[in-house]
């Protein structure tokens, strides 16, 4: 039986349900640890092209956009029609990004009723900011009553390069700070607000995109024009009294709102 605050996320979402591939995960375990390797062999990061030693031109086609899940395993299929347990050679992988990477562990674990959801927020072990937007997994570890976060991207060379000490497959509270949790953290001081971003961008935005972006997500909206970030100008980066006080509000209120607040956050950023 799946506890009633957790049963909503056992269902798919229209981005992570594999559709007619769904036999394909069938022969994938629900064990978060194999599945993640599994995905190593299938995904390559955008930004880890090179290190991994293969020549970016060889994913030129490719777009980094995220996909739903359907889509992704159509895209595998097409490059290599073997098992998914089959690891793909580097440039048989497909050019993916962190939010990929969790919504195919996303999806597999749903698939077999585990109770799983994607958040965006800020990763605390990349070479950018202190807080580097990022998006990972986590699901509901029934037997110890909590909700497990989960790094799907980060590999053995993730591991070598980057000396983080935690495994990734139960990535620490203090090292991903969840989007509603990095708006409230800005708010009372505990991080200056510039620590945290994408490149260049950061600030109070960007805390307030990944806090509607984790809303969303929570909310089974895995991508949304927020994702339009980057087209925002500086006029409507800026945020006066009355942002503030509503993404004060809609923090407060945190996961158990997200599916009400969702439909006022949908229309997103608006860029001119």
């Amino acid at each position: 039986m799946i506890e009633p605050a957790t049963s909503d996320y056992a269902s798919h979402s229209a981005l992570t349900d594999p559709g007619p591939y769904a036999a394909l995960i069938s022969g994938l375990p629900p064990d978060v640890a194999i599945v993640c390797r599994t995905l190593h062999g299938l995904l390559i990061h955008e930004a880890w092209i090179e290190r991994q030693g293969l020549n970016p031109a060889a994913f030129a086609g490719q777009s980094r956009d995220t996909l739903p899940v359907a889509r992704r395993l159509e895209q595998l299929l097409t490059i290599d029609q073997r098992p998914l347990t089959v690891a793909r050679s580097g440039e048989a992988r497909v050019l993916s990004t962190c939010r990929d990477f969790s919504l195919m562990l996303c999806g597999v674990l749903r698939h077999h009723g585990v109770p799983a959801r994607v958040r965006c927020g800020f990763g605390r072990y990349f070479a950018g900011n202190p807080y580097d937007d990022h998006w990972v997994c986590e699901y509901w570890a029934r037997d110890e009553q909590r909700w497990v976060l989960v790094d799907a991207q980060l590999d053995e060379l993730h591991h070598d390069v980057l000396k983080f000490d935690f495994e990734p497959i139960d990535v620490p509270r203090t090292e991903f700070i969840t989007g509603i949790e990095a708006w409230k953290l800005c708010r009372t001081g505990a991080i200056d607000p510039a620590q945290l971003g994408h490149g260049t961008t950061t600030g109070l935005f960007f805390a307030r995109v990944n806090l509607a972006r984790d809303l969303l997500a929570l909310a089974g909206i895995e991508t949304s024009a927020w994702d339009n970030w980057r087209a925002a100008r500086e006029p409507h980066r800026a945020l006066d009294d009355a942002a503030l006080s509503q993404c004060d509000g809609i923090a407060q209120r945190g996961e158990a709102g997200a599916i009400e607040i969702a439909p006022s956050l949908v229309p997103g950023i608006r860029a001119e």
